[in-house]
């Protein structure tokens, strides 16, 4: 099946992955490709970062989840994401995070491709860490921790693996159900894995931490004697107002990094320190205008919250594999009258097909 990314040639036919098509599009490219194809259109589009519009998210806050929109342009292409995140669901057999997205040719504000993006989010979610880890954990580390072993616990496997070479993974989760699905999963992908019964076990030996769980709310996952020197710390698990996973007293003796301070102070575990505590922009690290890592006794954190950026890279990845997966179907999305100012007639027109 071919594909044509342009809108006006494609008139009033929109490219849409769906959940199945993206599975697929995962099983044909491979899960570490896909991780890293994202990788790198994320080292692109932070290469261009202040080309980008950047807003905090949009967000709809409710007792029991969040309801957010993401959007970023740059210039040229337009995306925006839907996503909620509602940890109560997993005990009512529903996903805790589902997502949608759009990506859009900003010259003519028409749509050019429509994903799911529960499985495209978990992707560049991992992609992302693991882009961040690379200049922030220590050169020749092999172990990590990951502490909450829920949907996304694999994907930040396979991404550490495949991008920093992380083969010893130690995992825990205050349901054990999640950490044996979690080893099994990952069984046969080259990982020495050890199943412990806390999170102190589990940070033992680790030189990477992530700690990705889902409970809303301000929590203590890591406390400072649980993080020795040297140690990277990916948290990915706090990424809304009133949910964090680390001890204050971390955040105080860390080098922390940022994807969007506006944001990150407002969702991230640095909400729980002064707005004008120094953090650094990743975007700064990636192109060499700040350090990462400076020395080995060195604690660092990434206080991943996401951002909008990271999404168009992904869906700007996933329209770039259509025409040679196949993996889509095309919906009838966009009003096309004869006479761009005949919508009314075009609807006239329908009856004589009725």
């Amino acid at each position: 099946m071919s594909f044509d990314s342009s809108p006006i040639k494609s008139l009033n036919l929109v490219p849409f992955v769906s959940v199945d098509d993206m599975m697929h599009t995962v099983l044909d490219i491979g899960v570490t490709e896909m991780i890293t194809g994202i990788a790198g259109y994320i080292e692109q589009d932070f290469a261009r970062w202040e080309l980008f519009d950047k807003t905090p998210r949009v967000a709809a806050h409710s007792s029991v989840g969040v309801i957010e929109l993401m959007p970023t342009s740059d210039g040229v292409e337009y995306a925006f994401k839907y996503v909620n995140g509602h940890p109560k669901n997993t005990r009512e057999g529903l996903q805790t995070v589902t997502a949608f997205g759009v990506l859009a040719d900003v010259d003519s504000g028409y749509p050019v491709l429509i994903s799911e993006m529960t499985i495209l989010t978990a992707l560049r979610t991992a992609a992302m860490s693991a882009v961040a880890a690379r200049p922030l954990a220590l050169a020749g580390a092999d172990t990590m921790a990951i502490i909450g072993n829920g949907a996304q616990s694999e994907f930040q496997a396979i991404a550490f693996q495949a991008l920093l070479g992380i083969n010893k993974l130690r995992l825990y989760d205050i349901d054990p159900v999640a950490t044996e699905k979690c080893a099994a999963n990952l069984t046969g992908r080259g990982f020495e894995i050890v199943k412990c019964r806390s999170g102190e076990e589990a940070v033992e030996g680790a030189q990477i931490i992530t700690t990705v769980t889902a409970d809303k709310q301000c929590a203590t996952i890591l406390t400072d004697n649980m993080v020795g020197a040297g140690v990277h710390i990916n948290a990915i698990g706090g990424d809304c107002p009133g949910k964090t996973e680390l001890h204050r007293d971390i955040l105080l003796r860390s080098e922390i990094f940022v994807e969007f301070p506006p944001q990150t102070r407002i969702e991230g575990e640095i909400q729980q320190l002064d707005a004008d505590h120094p953090v650094t922009e990743l975007w700064q690290v990636l192109i060499g205008q700040q350090a990462g890592r400076s020395s080995e006794r060195q604690v660092t954190l990434f206080d991943s919250v996401g951002f909008a950026i990271e999404d168009f890279s992904a869906l700007r990845f996933l329209r770039d594999q259509l025409e040679r997966t196949g993996r889509y179907e095309n919906l009838d999305m966009i009003a096309d009258p004869d006479e761009p100012r005949d919508l009314f007639g075009m609807i006239q027109r329908a009856a004589a097909t009725r």
